[in-house]
């Protein structure tokens, strides 16, 4: 029900809209981090996107000495390889499916839904998007790394077989090291997946370059 639907941030087109781009931010960020990004991504005037952001519930959080900061799961683990939370990761999970549930019931078919996420966001979004029943547009992970991994072959879907997927990590990132954005892209390949890999000379952030391969690949993704 739409009452409990996650609070968002909306970025409506000019035209009607025929797409969406639901897009989770990262630890302690909200759904107004990339915002400010739309006007400046190089899509078609009349692209008919409209870009979702939404908000984060705010958890305690483990390797920030328990501080309550908005997150997709708890993180107990600072090198992001164990001890994930399976139980977090799931719920948010759950209610992001809500929220494309919504964009479904507002005309915009699975089909036509890009999965975006940056860090934790991106974490959720593959989580999600490579296990989803249905066929997307594709799935968006920047500065991120794969969840569960050695369970996606028995759990991904016929919906997520072949979404493209748009990786970007930052080479010099001290947040999630550089070889774990690697070491998504490898797995994703050896899957079968069409993925799009991007490394740029940056920490953990968006580059500009990112940001006009990001218009691109949308563009080509939702054309």
């Amino acid at each position: 029900m739409d009452e409990t639907l996650l609070e968002t941030v909306e970025v409506e087109p000019s035209s009607p809209a025929r797409s969406t781009v639901l897009w989770l931010h990262g630890l302690g960020a909200d759904g107004h981090d990339f915002e400010s990004i739309v006007p400046v991504l190089p899509l078609p005037h009349d692209h008919g996107i409209r870009f979702v952001f939404p908000h984060a519930p705010a958890i305690p959080v483990s390797v920030n000495q328990g501080m309550v900061m908005p997150a997709w799961y708890d993180i107990a683990d600072v090198g992001l390889r164990s001890r994930h939370d399976i139980e977090g990761i799931r719920r948010s999970c759950r209610r992001i499916e809500d929220l494309m549930e919504r964009e479904e019931r507002r005309g915009i078919p699975s089909s036509r839904i890009v999965l975006a996420g940056f860090s934790q966001g991106g974490a959720i979004a593959l989580h999600l998007g490579l296990r989803f029943p249905r066929p997307l547009a594709g799935i968006m992970a920047l500065s991120t790394y794969l969840v569960e991994e050695e369970f996606v072959e028995e759990q991904r879907t016929g919906g997520g077989s072949s979404v493209p997927v748009f990786l970007a990590h930052g080479r010099f990132d001290p947040v999630v090291p550089f070889d774990r954005g690697e070491d998504a892209r490898k797995r994703l390949e050896e899957w079968g997946y069409p993925v799009e890999w991007h490394s740029y000379p940056m920490q953990h952030e968006v580059a500009p370059q990112e940001i006009l391969d990001i218009g691109r690949w949308l563009s080509k993704v939702l054309s």
